[in-house]
């Protein structure tokens, strides 16, 4: 067997001011092809997976480029159609091949593309014809469209949020793959629309238990290859966002419907009972600081860089600032021109220093401060399950009692591997300030008393009734209390 693969991904906050270009992606990953490290990241896991399976099976795996951009806003039409074009071209160098394995994202949104992943798997579905096996693995936080599906046999979707699985996802993706090549199993998908946009967290109920059903599911009933759901992007403003469920099934397209659709409508009627609960910035620091061990977690949890935002905001470190906390840190705040004064500076210089709050408004004020620089990382990294995350030149700074790392790259806070990598002991601290929404939970849920989720400032559009979207469909909860009834008030079909 011939089988090529590659990896296409960034996710697209269509309401963010930072727009990606090529930079962006060389800055995540961008690896040619044959040079991706041994170490899987998020979206590239089946290549490192292929290599395993086709080795053990004596086949021939084809690599292409792969490449990973932190999520932001827009994507610059040149940067995808190069990369797009790239791709394809190593494709068609490779020739013929018995099937397409790819990691994608599934929210990518560029200058005059509102589906970019469609667009790339209808030229790859046109170059290797109606026969030859295509499939994928996706985030969850993705847009499924028609498209896409009608060019696709199959897609695996991470079941975990946060994505601690997205190698377990990629071995069930090849398992399929290389049972699909053997004629074992004859895939065929089933989608489910569920009509809604929430957000599906599986550290807590409702959705741990959902998922481990899922899982449940897989393992007994034969006839079910994979399941999945994407939980769609609610920052992506595009036709097709929101929520579906996928059902593969071997060769039961009607088993699979039924099947999507009961998980479906299942999710549906939950409807508002998955999100953690948010509190703003004044209770979150009146609970930490009452509570009597750390350290504690503030998870900033909507200036979340691995939701296309700055990563930037201030407003829970103003607020720190104003009551004197000291015995905290914060990582990270993404101020590159900051950093390279940092690191002009030198470690142990005491510099007058503005940082932070650049981005947009709602992110709160730039700090204007003496600090001292404590120390300072070229090319800084951090961990994230089996992966690593870059997070660019990175300067550690004290202000006040209050340890601050300053990052040149945006990447959401995952694992407290970031504040040791700039020589802070995150487990001395009584209070511990992150970026991110969920995907911080397993790592730091290991080391922390407690963990606050903090709805600071508006960097994110974070309540979709009320988001100013253009393109999304009005005929979705929460915009319509319940899209599946018809107008006589029975369910839809």
């Amino acid at each position: 067997m011939r089988i090529f693969t590659a990896a296409l991904a960034t996710e697209t906050n269509t309401f963010s001011p930072i727009c990606i270009d090529r930079r962006a992606f060389e800055d995540s990953l961008y690896a040619p092809p044959g040079q991706h490290p041994a170490t899987p990241t998020l979206c590239t896991a089946p290549i490192t997976v292929g290599r395993k399976v086709c080795a053990d099976k004596g086949w021939t795996l084809i690599e292409g480029t792969a490449t990973w951009a932190d999520p932001a806003g827009l994507v610059n039409r040149q940067t995808f159609e190069s990369l797009r074009d790239e791709i394809l071209g190593q494709l068609r160098g490779a020739m013929p091949v018995d099937a397409v394995v790819l990691g994608l994202h599934g929210a990518m949104v560029a200058d005059g593309y509102l589906d970019p992943e469609g667009d790339l798997l209808t030229r790859i579905r046109e170059i290797i014809g109606p026969d030859i096996l295509l499939c994928a693995e996706l985030d969850p936080h993705s847009h499924l469209t028609a498209k896409r599906v009608a060019a696709a046999d199959f897609f695996v979707v991470f079941k975990e949020f946060p994505h601690t699985d997205f190698v377990d996802r990629a071995e069930d993706l090849w398992r399929i793959a290389v049972d699909t090549l053997e004629g074992r199993v004859k895939p065929v998908m089933s989608v489910f629309d569920c009509r809604m946009i929430d957000i599906f967290p599986t550290s807590r109920e409702p959705m741990r238990s959902f998922v481990d059903r899922l899982m449940a599911i897989e393992k007994v009933d034969v006839d079910v290859l994979s399941l999945s759901v994407i939980h769609g992007f609610m920052a992506g403003d595009v036709p097709e966002m929101g929520t579906k469920t996928i059902a593969v099934t071997n060769g039961n397209a009607d088993k699979g419907a039924m099947l999507a659709r009961d998980l479906g409508l299942e999710l549906f009627a939950k409807r508002g009972t998955f999100m953690m609960p948010q509190i703003d910035e004044k209770t979150a620091l009146d609970k930490a600081l009452a509570y009597p061990e750390g350290p504690v977690v503030i998870a900033d949890m909507w200036d979340n860089p691995g939701g296309g935002t700055a990563g930037d905001a201030t407003v829970i470190l103003e607020e720190m600032l104003a009551r004197g906390v000291t015995n905290a840190a914060v990582g990270m705040i993404w101020d590159p021109i900051a950093v390279q004064i940092c690191m002009a500076a030198g470690e142990g210089a005491e510099i007058p220093l503005r940082f932070g709050a650049k981005s947009a408004p709602g992110t709160g004020h730039p700090v204007d401060a003496l600090v001292k620089v404590v120390k300072v990382v070229p090319s800084a990294e951090m961990r994230f399950g089996d992966s690593i995350a870059p997070f660019g030149d990175a300067a550690h700074i004290r202000l006040e009692g209050i340890d601050i790392i300053l990052s040149s790259v945006r990447v959401q806070s995952y694992d407290p591997s970031l504040f040791t990598a700039l020589g802070i002991d995150p487990t001395t601290k009584h209070l511990l300030v992150i970026k991110s929404t969920n995907h911080f939970y397993a790592a730091f849920s290991q080391i922390a008393s407690e963990i606050l989720y903090c709805a600071a400032g508006t960097p994110y559009p974070n309540d979709p009734a009320k988001t100013a979207y253009r393109h999304v469909r009005r005929d979705i909860w929460p915009i319509m209390a319940n899209p599946h009834e018809t107008p006589e008030g029975s369910e839809a079909a």
